[in-house]
């Protein structure tokens, strides 16, 4: 092999006859796509296969915080250990394309893209008892490509699209390059409505938790058009209007009357994870189970606390920055409930509590039941704030934005903005939005995109700048500048051909 082929090796290999592999290797027990492909039950179990593909840390699984969280002004890391290593880049903002964690991540959201082009190219070979179920499926397959695909755009940029699988090196070769930001969002828009020409329910309850729905694809749909409106330099008010259309419909089928109804601490409830009615799209994990279960709960919790998990914390936990906690107004519960201040002498640092599970069932492994929120109704209700406050639309935008507040228990807009140190702190209905989305939605995978759809780069490296290096940790904020809106392409892609494989600017 003259050269490493390495940007869709997965989708060489999966569910694949492979004539050849770029190793010259065959594997005797592989089955062919023809014969993958027989029945509906077949396609069920690729469908499913995508949706594994979701769990890992290294896609947006709950240990994916390394990409978005760690990023950002809301988690880091303050041990030495982590400080000498790969990881530690992230958040200090010295990020190199040699990054192995970096490559993974890149990999394994290409992965699951090429499980859904597995399904997407060879779901016609099955005779389908009724065409909703293959649409159903077909939907699904496309929501999870649409969704890797956002999460790829918006970290590196132009990247390669694939939507077949790919079965030889001249294959690969005909895809590796990059294309436009406004090609990549085309592709995802499409796959998202044809979505919606399925008839998959408004919403997935009981043993179908964790699958898509309607409102899942409307919402995503939503969040896409809105980061278009900031990210495309054409159509920003048509973006607008359709962000508008597709968030409502997901929120007008709400399975319940008004926000405050939901206790915030029941969303994080494992006890309650069947029966929540503010999920709308989330990673289902399985208590107790070895291979299945949650580990966000035991993994964060420090050296002598115990809120989190029965299983004895050894470390300093996941470390939350102060420039977060003090961006908590005094006395939200959110904060209570979120976070805590690990006193042992050893830590002295916040950790997150936002994800607990000390339970039996759990046990001293720390194999929690908590699932992974994806999309929540929160969530939609603070994007319908802010696409109002673009529109011009300030009254109905603090409206959606009073709406997560009172669920909170803290003031409305009109009497917070009116008190001297919120006026300072949130002096725009912008900067009030944002505020309330790192709030409400902290260690949810969603600051870092928020601020580069909130701000250009010019802003964010102010942004950045202009706050506390004492209140951010280790990593330095002097380190942050342009090149860090998006991330390098990882350095074995780069090569396999430079030109139309080109780096970010800055690495």
């Amino acid at each position: 092999m003259k050269k490493q082929i390495t940007i869709f090796l997965l989708a060489l290999v999966t569910f694949t006859s492979c004539k050849k592999s770029f190793i010259e290797l065959s594997n005797p027990n592989e089955v062919p796509v023809a014969n993958a492909f027989k029945s509906e039950n077949d396609v069920l179990l690729a469908v499913n296969g995508a949706y594994t593909a979701l769990r890992s840390g290294n896609n947006i699984g709950e240990g994916s915080g390394l990409f978005t969280d760690e990023r950002s002004d809301d988690t880091g890391r303050d041990d030495a250990q982590s400080n000498a290593g790969e990881p530690f880049q992230f958040g200090d903002f010295s990020l190199l394309a040699s990054n192995t964690y970096l490559k993974a991540h890149w990999s394994n959201l290409y992965q699951a893209i090429s499980r859904c082009n597995i399904v997407t190219a060879n779901i016609d070979k099955v005779t389908f008892s009724s065409n909703d179920t293959k649409l159903g499926y077909l939907a699904e397959a496309k929501f999870i490509r649409a969704l890797m695909y956002f999460q790829l755009v918006r970290k590196w940029g132009p990247v390669p699209i694939v939507t077949v699988p790919l079965n030889s090196a001249e294959e690969v070769s005909a895809v590796t390059y990059r294309q436009t930001e406004a090609a990549v969002y085309k592709q995802i828009v499409t796959d998202l409505k044809d979505g919606l020409t399925s008839n998959l329910p408004n919403l997935q309850t009981g043993a179908n938790a964790g699958r898509v729905s309607k409102a899942a694809i409307n919402a995503l749909l939503g969040q896409v058009y809105l980061t278009m409106a900031s990210s495309l330099t054409e159509g920003r008010d048509e973006n607008l209007v359709n962000a508008n259309t597709y968030l409502t419909a997901a929120y007008n089928v709400r399975p319940f009357t008004t926000l405050a109804s939901i206790p915030y601490a029941d969303v994080f409830d494992v006890n309650k994870k069947a029966n929540n009615p503010e999920i709308i799209f989330e990673i289902v994990n399985k208590q107790g189970d070895i291979s299945y279960s949650s580990g966000i709960a035991a993994s964060n919790q420090p050296l002598g606390e115990t809120i989190n998990s029965l299983k004895i914390g050894l470390g300093v936990g996941g470390n939350v920055t102060r420039d977060l906690v003090l961006d908590y107004e005094p006395n939200d519960p959110r904060a209570a409930f979120s976070i805590k201040f690990a006193s042992n002498t050893q830590v002295q640092d916040y950790y997150i509590t936002k994800y607990r599970d000390a339970s039996s069932a759990a046990g001293i492994n720390g194999y929690g039941g908590n699932n992974t929120p994806i999309i929540r109704y929160a969530d939609v209700i603070l994007m319908l704030a802010e696409v109002n406050m673009l529109q011009g639309n300030s009254a109905v935008a603090i409206q959606y934005l009073d709406m997560v507040r009172a669920r909170a228990g803290m003031p409305l807009y009109a009497a917070a903005s009116a008190t001297a140190v919120y006026a300072g702190k949130y002096p725009t209905l912008k900067l009030a939005i944002l505020h309330e989305r790192r709030v409400e939605l902290a260690f949810e995978h969603q600051r870092w995109f928020d601020l580069i759809r909130f701000f250009t780069t010019p802003e964010l490296v102010t942004f950045f700048k202009a706050k506390s290096q004492l209140n951010f940790g280790l990593a330095k904020l002097s380190n942050f500048s342009a090149k860090d809106r998006y991330y390098p392409i990882p350095l074995d892609e780069y090569k396999l051909n430079p030109t139309k494989m080109y780096q970010n600017p800055g690495y």
